[in-house]
């Protein structure tokens, strides 16, 4: 048990800095929005993890509202060429934030 709580305890840190620098791909809904900026510092501070959202503590998922709609963010994990899944402590790992309105999923 302990090394699956490591595990993810280092899958949230890497996905933490993933916020803050990161390979983005934003909806046509999101991009449509007044302020896109504002919605990507949003992201940037989201700290709202709980046991409904994170249940594996990996912080690799949000939701939030702005501008009356709600969004939803999500990391995930690609080999360097952008095609397969990755495991996400592997230094092959490369991480994708995608911005999305909730209605888009």
């Amino acid at each position: 048990m302990e090394t699956e709580t490591m595990r993810a305890t280092e899958i949230a840190r890497l996905n933490d800095e993933c916020r803050k620098g990161y390979t983005l791909t934003l909806t046509r809904g999101v991009q449509a929005l007044p302020d896109v900026l504002e919605v990507l510092e949003m992201v940037r501070k989201f700290n709202d993890f709980g046991e409904d959202n994170d249940p594996y503590g990996e912080h690799d998922f949000g939701s939030f509202e702005c501008f009356g709609e709600k969004l939803f963010w999500k990391i995930d994990y690609y080999d360097s060429a952008l095609e397969l899944w990755a495991d996400p402590l592997s230094s092959e790992c490369r991480r994708v934030l995608t911005v999305m309105l909730a209605e888009e999923y």
